[in-house]
């Protein structure tokens, strides 16, 4: 028989605690959701996902971790990798996206993105600007 087919014998503290982590988990991923709709620019957008996914899924893998754990009767910590890879990646990859949709909005001479910070060494005829 699976661990599933035994989620009857969980007892109530962690069936409380475990159903805790899930509703705040998928509120977090709702309102990542939600953020991601509203908003109406690029820019505004990449914010709530990130955050939304970061911490949703940090609460859906701590109840997975906590279901598992009393079932098994052994910790299950294997799942962290999951919730570290996620909150990892995600940060990285939405700067990767800002950066490169910043980029190609200063190249098409779009007027609703901010010019480069007055800092930053202007790049010579064909070389990449720094940070690059």
């Amino acid at each position: 028989m699976s661990t599933i087919e035994h989620a009857g014998d969980l007892p109530d503290w962690a069936a409380l605690l475990v159903s805790l982590f899930l509703v705040i988990g998928s509120g977090l991923t709702l309102i990542g959701t939600i953020g991601f709709l509203r908003l109406k620019t690029f820019y505004e957008r990449i914010h709530a996902p990130t955050l939304g996914t970061s911490w949703g899924t940090g609460g859906i893998v701590m109840a997975s971790m906590i279901f598992f754990t009393v079932l098994a009767t052994r910790p299950v910590v294997h799942e962290i990798l999951i919730g570290i890879f996620v909150t990892v990646t995600t940060p990285v990859t939405l700067m990767l996206l800002a950066r490169a949709a910043l980029h190609r909005d200063r190249a098409e001479g779009n007027p609703d993105v901010p010019p480069e910070a007055p800092g930053e060494p202007e790049a010579a005829e064909g070389q990449p600007a720094a940070g690059e």
